[in-house]
C-alpha cells in the first residue's frame, strides 16, 4: 500500500514570510519521534511510505502525494483544525484517514467526527493490525506500555526529512532521542499524569548515542523524555561508556530534584546540557523541586533559587517553566514572587503558560464537572494566551492584567541585559534574546485581549461564562489561521465535543513516591 505520514507542527496554513526564518530554524526542530516510528514500522512491513512534517514551510496537502491508500496525521490541539480540514480532503480522495498524537489521545470523540480511525496509544502491533484490517469509525489503543521504538539509525530517513536541511545537518539541527516514557509525578494538568515511568531498553540508547557520535558529532541531541534521567545512574552509566566522545549539546526536560550531589559533575563532564525544569507554581507541585508538598510559597522560592545557583556552573543554561492561573493562585503573591525570582537568578529564563484543561487529565475532569470550560471555544485556542475556562480566583480582566505585568517585567530591556551578561555561551544568549522578543509580542496579544474585555460586552460575557456564543474575534482568527482551508470548517464544526472520560480511561496511576530517588 501507499502510506502517507504527516506531522503537523504548525497550526496555521496561512503562511507569512516574516515567520519563515523562525519556522526553519526553530519550529522544524520539534519533530516528534512517534510519527517517525510509525513510518519505520510501515516501511518494515513492506509498504511504500511517504513521511513529511509541516512547520509552515508550504501547503501541507502538497507535502504528500494524492494517491494514498492510508494517511496518518499526528497533531496537537492547536493544529487540530488544520488536521480536520486535511482529513476532509483525504476522505474525498477515498484515502483511509488515521489521527494520532496528543490531540487524538486527549479528545478522541471529537477526532472521530473527521477521521476514520483515532489512535490513542500506539505500538508496532497496533499499526500492523490497522494496516491488515483497515477498520473505520473506531477509537483504538494498544493497551500496552510502549516497550521499544526504532533507533536513530532506522529513523535517519525521517530525521533527514524533518530536522535536517536538504537532508544534511546544519548548526541549528537536532536529533530527537527518547530514553523513557511516562513520568513519576502525577501533575493534574499533564497528559502524562497517569502514564507510569518506563525506562526504554538501555542497549538501544547506547547504540543511538554511538551512532550519533560517529556520524553527527556536532548535532544537538533533543531528549524528548517527559522527565529525563529519573533513573539517573542507569542512564548515565550508558552515556559515559562511549569512548572518545565529544562535548555534545543536549536539551532536556527534567526535575530539579533529580539534579543533586555528584550527579551534577557527571552532567557537566558528559556534555553541554540546557535544562528545562518545571517549577509550575509557588503554591503547588513542590515534589518536582524536592521540597515536599507542605512548604510555604516563599520557602519554595528560596529553595528553588538555591537549587538554580547550585546547578548553574554545571549546565549551559536553564529555562524554568511556570503556570499562572491555577486554582491555588490568588492575589498578587504569585506575580511578586515570580518577579523576585527573575531578579535573583537573572541567568534563568522564565517561561510562562496558562492552565489548559487537556482531555484525559484530572484538571479537565474537574473543570468540566464544575461547568467552568467554555464549551464553544474551538480546540485551536487551547494554548497561551487564550483562556478556555473560568478561573477560580481571578476575573478575566484581572488575570490578563497580572499576566501582562509579569511578562512585561521579565522581558524588559534591563532584564534582557542581565541575561545576556550572565549567559555562558552563544546558544543561551541567542535563545534568551529570541525568547524575550517573543514575550514582547505576547504582551501585545495580552493587551489586545484585555482591551476587548474592557470594551466589548459580548467578548467579556463569553469569558465570564454568561453566554456560549463564540465571539466573532475567535471566528476571525480561526479563519485567518486556516487560510485557504477555512471554508472546509463550518461554524458548527468548530464547536468541540467535550465528554466525561470513562472511569477505565482515567485511572490514577500507582504512586511511585520513591522512584525519583532511585
Amino acid at each position: 500500500m501507499r502510506i502517507g505520514i504527516l506531522e503537523l507542527m504548525s497550526a496555521g496554513a496561512n503562511r507569512r514570510l516574516d515567520d519563515t526564518a523562525y519556522h526553519y530554524l526553530v519550529t522544524k526542530q520539534y519533530a516528534s519521534i512517534m510519527p517517525q516510528a510509525v513510518s519505520v514500522w510501515c516501511r518494515n512491513l513492506g509498504h511504500e511510505v511517504f513521511y513529511a512534517t509541516y512547520f509552515g514551510n508550504k501547503d501541507p496537502k502538497q507535502l504528500l502525494p494524492n494517491d494514498l491508500d492510508i494517511v496518518f496525521i499526528s497533531t496537537y490541539s492547536q493544529a487540530s483544525a488544520l488536521a480536520y480540514a486535511l482529513a476532509k480532503l483525504y476522505r474525498q480522495e477515498k484515502t483511509l484517514t488515521v489521527i494520532g498524537g496528543p490531540h487524538a489521545k486527549q479528545y478522541p470523540e471529537d477526532c472521530l467526527r473527521f477521521f476514520d480511525i483515532v489512535v490513542r496509544d500506539c505500538d508496532k502491533t497496533l499499526i500492523t493490525e490497522i494496516l491488515r484490517d483497515m477498520p473505520r469509525g473506531e477509537i483504538l489503543t494498544s493497551g500496552r506500555a510502549l516497550s521499544s521504538i526504532p533507533g536513530v539509525r532506522e529513523r535517519m530517513p525521517e530525521i533527514r526529512a524533518s530536522t535536517f536541511f536538504g537532508g544534511r545537518p546544519f548548526p541549528f539541527a537536532s536529533i530527537p532521542l527518547l530514553t523513557s516514557i511516562g513520568c513519576p509525578n502525577s501533575c493534574d494538568f499533564c497528559i502524562d499524569w497517569n502514564n507510569p515511568f518506563v525506562l526504554l531498553p538501555l542497549d538501544q540508547l547506547e547504540a543511538d548515542i554511538r551512532y550519533i557520535f560517529q556520524h553527527f558529532p556536532r548535532v544537538l541531541i533533543g531528549l524528548h523524555d517527559p522527565n529525563f534521567a529519573v533513573k539517573f545512574e542507569q542512564v548515565f552509566d550508558v552515556l559515559e561508556k562511549i569512548p572518545n566522545r565529544r562535548r555534545v549539546s543536549y536539551t532536556m526536560e527534567t526535575s530539579l530534584s533529580i539534579l543533586r550531589g555528584s550527579r551534577l559533575e557527571r552532567l557537566k563532564n558528559l556534555g553541554n546540557f540546557y535544562i528545562i525544569p518545571g517549577i509550575e507554581s509557588w503554591t503547588g507541585y513542590s515534589n518536582k523541586v524536592g521540597t515536599g508538598s507542605n512548604i510555604a510559597p516563599r520557602q519554595k522560592l528560596d529553595k528553588v533559587i538555591e537549587q538554580c545557583n547550585m546547578i548553574r556552573p554545571y549546565v549551559t543554561g536553564i529555562q524554568a517553566n511556570f503556570i499562572f492561573g491555577l486554582d491555588a493562585d490568588i492575589g498578587d503573591e504569585p506575580v511578586e514572587l515570580t518577579k523576585e525570582f527573575a531578579d535573583r537568578v537573572p541567568f534563568v529564563m522564565p517561561n510562562f503558560n496558562i492552565p489548559v484543561p487537556f482531555g484525559n487529565t484530572p484538571l479537565y475532569e474537574k473543570y468540566l464537572s464544575e461547568g467552568r470550560i467554555l464549551t464553544t471555544m474551538p480546540f485551536s485556542f487551547y494554548y497561551m494566551p487564550y483562556l478556555v475556562h473560568t478561573l477560580k480566583n481571578y476575573s478575566p480582566v484581572v488575570f490578563y492584567e497580572k499576566l501582562a505585568d509579569m511578562l512585561s517585567y521579565i522581558s524588559s530591556g534591563n532584564m534582557l541585559l542581565k541575561r545576556l551578561k550572565n549567559a555562558p555561551s552563544l546558544f543561551p544568549a541567542g535563545y534568551n534574546l529570541v525568547k524575550t522578543l517573543g514575550n514582547r509580542q505576547m504582551v501585545g496579544r495580552l493587551r489586545n485581549i484585555l482591551n476587548l474585555l474592557n470594551t466589548n460586552k459580548q467578548f467579556r460575557a463569553f469569558h465570564e461564562h454568561e453566554t456560549d456564543v463564540l465571539p466573532e474575534f475567535y471566528h476571525y482568527h480561526y479563519e485567518r489561521l486556516l487560510g485557504p482551508y477555512a471554508a472546509l470548517m463550518s461554524h458548527e464544526e468548530r464547536k468541540p465535543i467535550l465528554v466525561r472520560q470513562r472511569k477505565n480511561d482515567v485511572t490514577p496511576m500507582p504512586k511511585v513516591t520513591d522512584i525519583i530517588n532511585l
